[in-house]
């Protein structure tokens, strides 16, 4: 999927990693002409979208390209680090959420057991990093994990251009893992594909210092780490049950 060409990435990406730029700095460091730089602002979505220009004439990105991704938490409905999230009593981080969702547009119907499903991916997200202290107690090469930034039910919905939706998102030094979760218990080739469909408008978001690792997880599974090709594509997916899902991290991280 071509979301951006690379000048077009280049362009949003010089915006994104500082506080604040005139255009003719953005058309220096682009390598663009002047005049070129000023329609390209106004005709790139991911600019037009997700960018703005200040009083001054400065642009600014709404989510910085730099750790802590501040303006990320503007589009989800819980963010904040790891260290955080496992200090929250459950009944506490759900509200937030909840009220997180709102404020982003998510629909909160429960009907179809929504809330539940949200205490399906914390439960399996807490295991998760329950593993990592174990396992990082003692070892001084390992990032500090508790650093991380988390995000739950990210929406980034900005007129007809930009659609990005994630269940969870682990940011951790130099990667993104997109979690999309499903409270079953057999892959199925739909939801593999909606697992992938959005990492390269992630990728955009992040930045070229990030690489983003979509999966997809099941949780009424057990004892599952796969790779399994996409449909029509050589392209491979990362599948694991809720109780697998450190491997992921074992793999891009080397725990073990």
């Amino acid at each position: 999927m071509n979301v951006m060409n690379e000048i077009e990435k280049k362009i949003y990406s010089i915006i994104c990693s500082r506080d604040g730029i005139k255009a003719k700095e953005i058309a220096k460091l682009a390598g663009v002409s002047r005049t070129d730089i000023n329609h390209m602002l106004y005709g790139i979505p991911f600019v037009h979208e997700l960018c703005y220009q200040d009083a001054d004439y400065n642009w600014h990105g709404l989510i910085r390209q730099a750790y802590p991704h501040t303006g990320l938490g503007d589009f989800c409905g819980y963010y904040g680090t790891v260290e955080r999230f496992l200090e929250q009593p459950d009944d506490e981080w759900l509200e937030e959420l909840k009220k997180g969702c709102k404020s982003i547009g998510r629909n909160l119907n429960d009907t179809r057991g929504l809330f539940h499903s949200f205490r399906d991916a914390r439960e399996v997200m807490a295991g998760l990093f329950a593993d990592l202290d174990r396992l990082s107690a003692d070892r001084k090469d390992l990032e500090d994990h508790r650093q991380w930034e988390l995000c739950f039910e990210l929406r980034i919905k900005r007129s007809r251009h930009i659609r990005i939706y994630a269940d969870v998102l682990v940011i951790t030094r130099n990667r993104v893992f997109s979690l999309e979760f499903k409270m079953k218990d057999a892959i199925d080739p739909e939801e593999e594909l909606q697992a992938v469909k959005y990492a390269p408008y992630l990728d955009v978001i992040f930045g070229e210092d990030y690489d983003v690792v979509p999966a997809l997880v099941l949780t009424r599974r057990e004892d599952l780490y796969s790779w399994v090709q996409l449909p029509q594509s050589t392209a491979e997916l990362p599948v694991c049950s809720g109780d697998m899902l450190f491997n992921l991290f074992d793999e891009y991280l080397g725990y073990l």
